[in-house]
C-alpha cells in the first residue's frame, strides 16, 4: 500500500512538474500570437487594394498590356513553395497542412519555407529545389528571396506554374490549409470583402496610371507578388502560434485534470489504508478481551 501511494505522489509530482512547462509555453505563445494576428490583419487591406487595382488593368485590355509574370502557358510542371513551421507542439496545424502534398502530382517539385516541411518533404521522397529559413517574426524582406526564386524559376520556363500551401488564418480556433497560385498573376482575380464593390461593378471608380499602365505593371508585378507571399507567411506565423497557445492551454487543463484524478486516487487509497488499520486495532482489541 505504502508503494503505491509513493509512486502516485511521484506521478502528481510529475505531472505539476508537466502542467508548470506548458503553461509557460501557453504565456509564451499567446504573446506572439497576439503580434502575428496584429501583423496578419493589418497587411490584408493593403493587399486587397494591390488586388483590385491589378485587376483594373487588365479588367478590359489584358491582352494589350502583356507581362512575362501574367502569361498563362499549359501546366506540364509545377513548383510548390510550402510554408510550415520550425517547431511542433502546435497540434494538428502541420498534419493537416502537409496532408494536402499528397494531391500534387509527381511532375511537382517543391520549396521549403519551414524545418517541419522539409523533413516532410524528404522523408516522402519529393524532389525539393531549396530550403528557406524563415525568422519567427518575418518581415517582408525575410520573405523576398524565396518569391524571387519563384518569380526567376518561372521566367526561365522551368516551370508553368506557381503556388503556395499554407496555413490561412481565419481566427484563434480555426486555421485551414489552403493552396494558392501566385504566378502566373493573372489568373488571380481582385478579392474584396462582401458587400464591396468588385472591378465588374466599379462604375464610376478609374483608374489612371502614369506614364503608363504597362510601365506601372512592369514595376509593381514582382513587388506584388512578394507581397502577396508575405502575407500567407503572415498568416501562416498567426496560425502557428494560435494553434500552438491552444494546444498548450489544452495540455494544462489535460494536466490540471490527471492531477485531480491521481489526488482522489490517492486519498482513496490512503483511506483504505487507514481503515484497514482501525479494523486491525478494534480485531486485535476484542481479541484482548
Amino acid at each position: 500500500m505504502a508503494a503505491n501511494t509513493r509512486d502516485i505522489r511521484r506521478r502528481i509530482k510529475s505531472v505539476k512538474n508537466t502542467s508548470q512547462i506548458t503553461k509557460a509555453m501557453q504565456m509564451v505563445a499567446a504573446a506572439k500570437m497576439r503580434k502575428a494576428q496584429l501583423a496578419a490583419l493589418a497587411g490584408r487591406p493593403y493587399a486587397e487594394l494591390m488586388n483590385r487595382m491589378l485587376a483594373a488593368i487588365g479588367h478590359d485590355d489584358a491582352e494589350s498590356v502583356p507581362h512575362s509574370l501574367l502569361l498563362q502557358r499549359p501546366v506540364h510542371r509545377e513548383l510548390v513553395i510550402v510554408v510550415s513551421t520550425d517547431k511542433g507542439l502546435c497540434g494538428a496545424l502541420n498534419t493537416n497542412l502537409l496532408r494536402e502534398i499528397g494531391q500534387f502530382s509527381d511532375n511537382t517539385d517543391f520549396v521549403a519555407c519551414g524545418r517541419k516541411g522539409l523533413q516532410f518533404l524528404v522523408r516522402n521522397k519529393r524532389k525539393v529545389l531549396a530550403d528557406f529559413a524563415l525568422p519567427d517574426a518575418p518581415s517582408n524582406l525575410d520573405t523576398k528571396p524565396a518569391a524571387k526564386f519563384a518569380m526567376e524559376k518561372f521566367l526561365s520556363g522551368d516551370y508553368d506554374k506557381v503556388s503556395v500551401l499554407y496555413t490561412d488564418f481565419v481566427n484563434t480556433l480555426t486555421q485551414k490549409p489552403r493552396i494558392v497560385q501566385i504566378i502566373p498573376v493573372g489568373t488571380l482575380k481582385a478579392e474584396v470583402p462582401i458587400g464591396e464593390p468588385t472591378v465588374d461593378d466599379l462604375g464610376g471608380i478609374e483608374y489612371q496610371f502614369e506614364p503608363d499602365a504597362q510601365q506601372v505593371l512592369e514595376a509593381i508585378l514582382p513587388h506584388y507578388v512578394q507581397f502577396q507571399f508575405f502575407q500567407m507567411v503572415l498568416d501562416a506565423r498567426a496560425s502557428e502560434h494560435s494553434s500552438r497557445m491552444v494546444a498548450m492551454k489544452n495540455a494544462t487543463d489535460n494536466a490540471k485534470q490527471l492531477i485531480k484524478d491521481l489526488t482522489l486516487e490517492y486519498n482513496k487509497i490512503r483511506q483504505a489504508s487507514i481503515t484497514t488499520e482501525i479494523l486491525e486495532i478494534a480485531s486485535a482489541q476484542i481479541a484482548l478481551g
